[in-house]
């Protein structure tokens, strides 16, 4: 299944640029994409003295974006006997020159490494949150050690029905959206497929352990089964929408095994990761669409700060990002 057609891989030499050039040249070439790799050089401003825009801050401006083509083009240069490869020197904030590329070139997928400094405890840095959450294409962040195929990819959804009508069409879409790439990649690898639901009983704490309500437990363990038939009727119902989308034969060859899980998301999806081992995980960062700034949730980045794999994060059709194109 050919997903993606316009990608753009974004490194930063002279660091290795191997596992994000790796997994994009072969991903280009496995779906007939084009592939354009860049890297963002940082602006140069002018110092105590030094007039902004003046010759010498020019000069120096210009001896870095040099610098960043000459590292640049060492760096693609071993792929360019594959296929024909774009290049491109940005120059800015990383994650702001970056999404402007999106916007000006309709890329439709974005793969670099994550931000390594060695004072960040978690695995994204500051670069990557924002790309995660503000990017209008997909994200793809793979992990800086060179990679072989991957065994294991876990997708998440969110079937959530407490929701509006808009909201629960956004929410849908973006499953479907999960589910079709999450499956498009475990075929290509080959790899397991998990897809990953959790769901809680509101008020089942409550009517447990209040001592006002006294609710008999017999009636409690009743009432969580129906919730969890519940949310079981709504898995299987998205699985049978993936076998629309993708059709009987691959599903039959991949047999996703399907995770329905009791407990807050934030806590039970990384514990799934861990114990599955997963190299990538494919997930939603936004559930809204068309409101500008209306970006990552709580318990998605609380997910993703749990995370140490890869991950491939997915915005729902109409998502409109907050940062402007400029020319």
């Amino acid at each position: 299944m050919q997903r993606f057609k316009d990608i753009l891989c974004v490194v930063e030499p002279p660091k290795s640029c191997e596992p994000a050039l790796q997994r994009a040249v072969a991903l280009a070439e496995n779906n007939q994409a084009s592939l354009t790799v860049v890297t963002v050089a940082p602006r140069v401003t002018a110092g105590i003295g030094m007039p902004e825009g003046g010759p010498i801050s020019v000069n120096l401006q210009a001896t870095v974006m040099h610098q960043h083509t000459q590292n640049l083009e060492a760096c693609v240069a071993p792929y360019r006997s594959r296929m024909s490869i774009e290049t491109r020197v940005l120059c800015g904030t990383p994650f702001l020159e970056v999404i402007r590329e999106v916007l000006r070139n309709r890329h439709d997928l974005v793969i670099k490494v994550p931000e390594q400094p060695e004072w960040l405890e978690r695995f994204f840095g500051s670069d990557d949150m924002h790309l995660l959450r503000k990017c209008p294409c997909p994200v793809w962040l793979v992990k800086p050690q060179p990679e072989k195929e991957y065994r294991r990819i876990l997708a998440a959804v969110d079937l959530d029905d407490d929701q509006t009508p808009e909201e629960t069409e956004s929410i849908l879409a973006l499953n479907r959206q999960i589910l079709e790439m999450a499956g498009s990649l475990a075929l290509a690898e080959p790899a397991e497929l998990h897809i990953v639901y959790t769901w809680e009983a509101i008020g089942e704490n409550l009517m447990r352990h209040s001592p006002f309500l006294m609710t008999p437990q017999d009636q409690v363990e009743g009432y969580v089964e129906q919730v969890r038939r519940h949310q079981a009727a709504r898995l299987d119902r998205a699985m049978a929408d993936m076998r629309c989308a993708m059709g009987g034969d691959a599903l039959n060859f991949l047999q996703p095994q399907t995770h329905l899980v009791k407990g807050w998301a934030r806590k039970e999806i990384p514990a799934l990761v861990g114990r599955l081992e997963a190299d990538l995980v494919v997930m939603g960062t936004v559930a809204r669409t068309g409101i500008p700034g209306f970006i990552m949730g709580n318990t998605a980045e609380s997910i993703l700060n749990q995370l140490d794999c890869a991950v491939l994060a997915i915005k729902p059709p109409g998502f409109v990002t907050p940062v402007t194109r400029e020319d």
